[in-house]
């Protein structure tokens, strides 16, 4: 967190939270929702501003809740995630990096959903992979010593036979199968903050 953002928490520590003004997509693009896209469930518009989305970046965090927020200055923003709290992306150096810019460089589980989306987990981070990197992710992904095809995996998808691998960073990886609509539960996080009703 910035040493700026630290100072301003101090200096005013009961500033109000923010709720369904910022969004995470599914492709880790930062958006902004205002009120017409909160009111009509839109994902808001993408933010470019290249300053500002370091910012969000290096300021992005989870309370004990499960509820993932942008620290901006005092007030706490708190992001409705379209999938995980990040987003991963194929890299050739580093293999995946995060929408924040971090490598992903170890990964301690992997899990294929029942709608395709592959999601891996270090520690803490939890992030789906970008849609538009799966055909690559796909290539490195093995069932019983064999390369993926359609159909095994469709059959995979199904009734997760066979021992499913990723191969990373030269390790193979066992991939489990997970419902998503239980990615939330599983992992602890919540998709759509709400303010505490005290």
């Amino acid at each position: 967190m910035d040493e700026l953002v630290k100072q301003a928490l101090v200096k005013w520590p009961n500033v109000p939270h923010c709720y369904g003004w910022l969004g995470l997509d599914a492709r880790g693009q930062w958006r902004m929702r205002d009120q017409q896209a909160q009111q009509q469930q839109l994902p808001g518009d993408k933010i470019a501003h290249a300053a500002l989305l370091n910012f969000i970046n290096r300021n992005y965090a989870q309370d004990e809740r499960g509820c993932w927020f942008f620290q901006n200055g005092p007030q706490r923003v708190y992001v409705n995630l379209e999938a995980t709290p990040y987003i991963a992306r194929s890299d050739p150096q580093h293999g995946f990096v995060l929408q924040t810019g971090a490598p992903l460089s170890r990964i301690e589980q992997v899990y294929l959903c029942d709608n395709g989306a592959l999601i891996l987990r270090h520690a803490d981070i939890v992030a789906q992979v970008d849609d538009r990197d799966m055909a690559q992710v796909l290539a490195s992904l093995r069932v019983d010593g064999l390369a993926l095809s359609d159909e095994t995996l469709l059959a995979w998808l199904e009734h997760a036979q066979g021992n499913l691998m990723l191969l990373h960073d030269s390790k193979e990886i066992a991939v489990q199968p997970l419902g998503y609509d239980s990615v939330p539960q599983t992992f602890g996080f919540q998709r759509a903050p709400q303010a505490d009703k005290n």
